[in-house]
């Protein structure tokens, strides 16, 4: 009988796995693109009241101070990125002038740019002739230090607290909650005579630890997980659920025997119709096909295939299933330099996929390898790797777990327990940061078990 849950159940495995098969194995997962700040925007200014150097990146107030409107204000090219843990850059005072009226902060598009940043609504900071800090009014408040010729002063953004914060020569000064969702604008303000500061954006190595300071503020978030605690049970019935689910049997027999002495045995609760023992379905069979996979022995899976699930490839020219396996086979046959018989191989059972589109584009980046002397270190080298295997048996386990007859939805088989969880947590950081007015980073998996095994 042929199985009428494949074709549904194709598309999903196309759309989970296409991610790992058919991209780049890279352990760093690529920030978010976002204009960021690299130089001082004289268009966006007070005017009369100072002059930007020819870099933009330095001010000179070179007026003589009238009144409280004559600041000589200048923004950045851009508001400051927010997709990311904190945002931070620094001044370097080369003269306070006069009286040293310089500031520091974060200000809104539509600024008043004739106003100290903090003097208006809407915008932030940190004054160096009385060390007050200003926001969104005239008044100010204590906050720390005064600064003149000589200090490096900072402004960044933690978008994890949602707070602003300040140093003074490379250290911490203090923090104020951040009320505002908006784009914000580092500023910087003269507004004496001779005063002179330096702005950097990155574009040399702050005097202040950023890197330390992103870096104390993830331990803080680990640590807060930490607190809570799981029971030691779940945890072991969230692992074995998972090596049940991938059909690692001698790994799972180990892990049991292990654990038998300390943990008494608990039974995982039906989730939609759902339970362990449908997981252990064909447990056996699934190990065997995966192990003959990630060895590269295509043609041993087929039999197998053949013999235990045949109705998996009565549709050879259109089961996505067939389609995975020979195109394995042709990447087997070019790993081992077989390129002859690659090429026969492709035209007697791939190019029929060219007819499926949703297929067709995966296809060609399989074929790909062909064109490269050394295809391991192509573009399309990926393919090459232990991943590739893994993501086909990946694809083949999930089909045979929805061949189950007491399987209600076919669609439960996709992941395991553990990888629910994660995907729940990656949907809650995300509402998490669009709570955040879209600010902060996101959340990615392989980052952070990344950075945590370094």
């Amino acid at each position: 009988m042929v199985n009428d849950r494949e074709p549904g159940l194709s598309c999903s495995i196309l759309s989970e796995l296409g991610a790992r098969m058919w991209s780049s194995n890279e352990d760093v997962v690529m920030e978010e693109k976002e204009e960021v700040p690299t130089h001082l925007n004289p268009i966006n200014s007070s005017g009369g009241f100072h002059v930007v150097s020819t870099d933009k990146l330095s001010v000179h107030y070179t007026s003589s101070q009238l009144h409280g409107h004559d600041v000589g204000v200048v923004q950045a090219n851009c508001p400051a990125p927010v997709k990311r843990l904190a945002y931070y850059f620094e001044i370097f005072v080369k003269n306070a002038g006069l009286k040293g009226q310089i500031a520091i902060g974060f200000t809104c598009e539509n600024f008043k740019m004739r106003r100290q940043p903090g003097w208006e609504a809407n915008s932030y900071g940190y004054h160096g002739d009385d060390g007050l800090l200003y926001r969104g009014q005239g008044k100010g408040e204590s906050f720390g230090p005064t600064f003149t010729s000589g200090d490096t002063i900072g402004g960044g953004i933690n978008y994890a607290t949602q707070e602003f914060f300040f140093t003074k020569n490379g250290k911490l000064v203090g923090t104020v909650y951040k009320d505002v969702k908006g784009s914000l604008f580092p500023t910087i303000a003269v507004h004496s005579q001779n005063e002179e500061v330096h702005v950097n954006f990155g574009q040399q190595r702050f005097v202040f630890d950023i890197e330390a300071f992103e870096l104390e503020e993830r331990r803080k978030q680990q640590l807060m997980i930490e607190k809570e605690s799981l029971p030691l049970s779940l945890s072991h019935l969230i692992v074995r659920s998972y090596l049940i689910h991938y059909g690692y049997e001698e790994t799972l027999n180990s892990f049991d025997a292990a654990s038998r002495a300390t943990l008494p045995p608990v039974h995982v609760a039906q989730e939609n119709g759902f339970t362990e023992e449908m997981e252990m379905y064909a447990l056996n069979h699934r190990k065997i096909l995966r192990q003959l996979i990630r060895s590269g022995e295509i043609d041993s899976a087929f039999v197998k295939l053949r013999e235990w699930y045949p109705q998996l490839l009565q549709q050879k020219d259109t089961s996505t299933i067939c389609f995975l396996l020979h195109c394995q086979k042709f990447i087997e046959l070019v790993r081992v330099g077989h390129l002859e018989a690659a090429v026969n191989y492709a035209r007697a059972e791939l190019a029929k996929f060219f007819r499926d589109s949703p297929l067709s584009s995966l296809l060609q980046d399989c074929i790909a390898l062909l064109a490269y002397e050394e295809p391991q270190n192509s573009p399309v080298g990926h393919f090459l790797d232990m991943v590739q295997r893994e993501a086909v048996a990946d694809a083949i386990n999930i089909t045979i777990l929805s061949t189950n007859p007491n399987l209600k939805d076919s669609h439960n088989c996709l992941h395991s327990h553990l990888e629910k969880l994660l995907r729940q947590l990656s949907a809650c950081c995300l509402e998490r940061r669009a709570l955040n007015g879209d600010q902060g980073e996101a959340f990615h998996l392989h980052k952070v078990l990344y950075s945590g095994s370094k």
